[in-house]
């Protein structure tokens, strides 16, 4: 498998980040993200999919896999990871859109102790555009770790005014990016930038991840 690692090899605490479904490894969103918590001294380790891989090597153009293949990929590369990171280090899970939903359903799907602590989604597809009511919370219930979900207000994937009249497992934690979309930008004339709102979103990952150490 290839992988992108950023920040130090020996950290104490690992991110293993999963693209979108449209997006690689190495999209400006991503690279953002990992040089973000790489600054904060945590290793964040990105991969890709399959689908995503054979893009890469030339193949043509193919629609995600189906979710087995994408939840079996996503689980040997934790293994992987786990079995190469310092001993005793912290491990979490996460991803932009689908990958962040992988990474929920992997967390679910835990029988016994996992071999990572949390996960993190940036974007997650609460509904398919247009289709509020064909949500994609069922198994948050099954999900016995914390759960960060960094959203923005007016993304179509699931707005703040939606996601607030879900009910949704109390350890499962929001940071809302004031009028961020699927990519949690805002529009120019909110007064916000997205420099502000992706600031925002590695201080609360990094909070997320190592909540006791001063900053």
């Amino acid at each position: 498998m290839d992988f992108l690692s950023t920040g130090p090899v020996q950290s104490s605490t690992v991110l293993i980040l999963a693209h979108g479904a449209g997006a690689p490894m190495d999209s400006p969103f991503m690279n953002a993200v990992a040089d973000g918590v790489a600054t904060a001294a945590i290793r964040c380790v990105r991969f890709e999919f399959p689908y995503m891989a054979g893009r890469r090597h030339g193949g043509k153009k193919r629609p995600p896999d189906r979710q087995p293949v994408l939840l079996d990929h996503f689980q040997k590369v934790i293994q992987q990871i786990s079995e190469t990171a310092p001993k005793g280090a912290s491990i979490y899970i996460g991803g932009k859109s689908m990958g962040g939903r992988m990474a929920t359903l992997l967390a679910a799907q835990a029988v016994e102790k996992p071999l990572f602590q949390a996960v993190l989604c940036l974007g997650y597809p609460f509904h398919p555009p247009g289709k509020p009511e064909k949500t994609r919370t069922d198994h948050f219930p099954e999900i016995s770790c914390p759960v960060l979900v960094c959203q923005g207000d007016r993304d179509p994937f699931g707005t703040r005014a939606e996601i607030e009249n879900y009910a949704l497992p109390s350890h499962v934690q929001f940071c809302w990016l004031p009028d961020g979309n699927h990519d949690l930008a805002p529009r120019v004339k909110s007064g916000y930038t997205k420099e502000e709102n992706l600031a925002a979103t590695i201080a609360a990952m990094v909070d997320f991840m190592e909540p006791d150490q001063p900053r």
